[in-house]
């Protein structure tokens, strides 16, 4: 009983089952004809024979010329190519149209290349032509009229000196009358003073100085070009005070460190005097 069951899981027609099976799939691909048997091989060698026969038509319409008449047809190819494709003939159509564009849009370039070459060369004629105008002399001015010779003929070819040095002195006198001008406007020119505004500090020796008499002793100190402010007792510490004291200098009369020993010479009020601002005006 097991001969018969192994018989029955073999497949014996497998190899013809895959013959049909690959004969389906070129009838598929349009390589073999229904119907048609042979298998696989036939199959193979009628795509040969297709693909040898297209080679053939292609080289042989690549070997003759091309000739184009008004109709836009073929000449010369009707040997080899009477039996070309479709898709052979269109590719042979764009070739032709691609070819013809060319060709117009050649003979468009040659014309404008013509066109510039043309006026290139005008310019260049134009410009040699204006250089030897522009370079000529300008023509003679007309003799003058009888009138104007006999002016000429009295002209003196050198000049009358005494003129010369009466101009010349008057040049001089009219350059020094601007120096004078502007020399006494300068003088009339207020001139500037030079003033600072100083502040004190006028320290007594203790509590018990008379500080309004120091402030009048201060004040008695009269120079020219010396004027005193304001003033005012500020607190140091332990009761004393000091002296603060505004005064205007003008710095080409006074000087600082002279009115600083004219203060401290009140031995008896002042111990120091410092300069606590100094500004210039």
């Amino acid at each position: 009983m097991a001969a018969p069951l192994m018989l029955d899981n073999v497949w014996l027609q497998k190899s013809r089952y895959e013959e049909a099976e690959a004969h389906y799939y070129a009838v598929q691909a349009g390589t073999a004809t229904p119907g048609q048997a042979g298998g696989q091989s036939q199959g193979g060698r009628t795509i040969r024979n297709e693909i040898t026969q297209a080679r053939e038509q292609i080289a042989n319409a690549l070997k003759q010329p091309l000739i184009l008449n008004n109709n836009r047809t073929l000449k010369g190819n009707q040997g080899g190519a009477g039996g070309n494709s479709p898709q052979v003939q269109k590719r042979l159509d764009s070739l032709e149209k691609e070819n013809q564009d060319l060709r117009k849009t050649t003979k468009e370039l040659q014309e404008l290349v013509r066109k510039l070459e043309s006026r290139v060369s005008a310019l260049e004629k134009g410009g040699k032509g204006d250089a030897p105008a522009a370079s000529k002399p300008a023509p003679a001015t007309p003799a003058a009229d009888d009138d104007n010779e006999d002016e000429d003929d009295d002209f003196e070819l050198f000049g009358d000196d005494d003129d010369d040095e009466e101009a010349e002195k008057a040049r001089e006198a009219k350059k020094k009358a601007a120096l004078e001008a502007y020399a006494a406007k300068k003088s009339k020119k207020p001139e500037l003073i030079a003033k600072s505004s100083i502040i004190l500090d006028v320290k007594p020796w203790d509590d018990e100085t008379d500080m309004k008499e120091l402030e009048r002793l201060v004040r008695t100190i009269e120079k020219d070009g010396l004027v005193w402010g304001t003033a005012k007792l500020v607190d140091l510490a332990y009761g004393i005070k000091k002296l603060v004291i505004v005064c205007v200098i003008e710095d080409a009369k006074i000087s600082v460190d002279d009115l600083q020993e004219d203060i401290t010479g009140f031995e008896d009020y002042v111990q120091s005097v410092d300069i606590a601002a100094f500004n210039k005006i």
